[in-house]
């Protein structure tokens, strides 16, 4: 059983530091063994969106903290045809995860569209329940401006 549990975390932690989106890496000091990675993903679909998350990263631990920041914004065109690709639900979709400890626990980041405000959400949340909570934090795309804006206005 130890074998495996060593085995599992010598392997989350070497698929952790092959991460390509890795844009930055900041120490929080010498004897914390833990830093902030800084990452980017560009939306699947809707390909003119990239987003930048900040988390917390503990090197030789089993599990990383939950707490993570995200910011996205417009870097290319938004189009109608990618607003009509996506999840218009009003629990959206995932965009992205990464898994955060060998105990199941895992970072999300979930895009929903808010057709009142033509605006996409992108949510960064823990999957595990950390101090009484649920690790969040939002960022939102306003449409305004782009070729999507005023495209869509039905929910599905």
């Amino acid at each position: 059983m130890i074998k495996k549990l060593t085995l599992a975390a010598v392997m989350a932690l070497s698929l952790s530091a092959c991460d390509s989106g890795e844009v930055g890496d900041v120490s929080l000091g010498l004897f914390t063994m833990k830093d902030i990675k800084l990452n980017h993903m560009q939306d699947p679909i809707v390909t003119g969106v990239t987003c930048h998350v900040a988390s917390i990263e503990a090197d030789f631990s089993l599990a990383d903290p939950s707490d993570s920041s995200i910011s996205c914004r417009q870097t290319g065109e938004i189009t109608p045809e990618m607003i009509a690709q996506i999840d218009k639900s009003n629990d959206g979709e995932v965009v992205f995860k990464k898994s955060k400890s060998i105990f199941f626990k895992s970072m999300k980041i979930r895009r929903i569209l808010d057709v009142e405000n033509q605006t996409l959400m992108y949510i960064s949340y823990s999957t595990k329940e950390t101090s009484g909570s649920f690790k969040h934090s939002l960022s939102t795309v306003p449409l305004w401006g782009t070729k999507a804006f005023g495209a869509y206005t039905d929910k599905e």
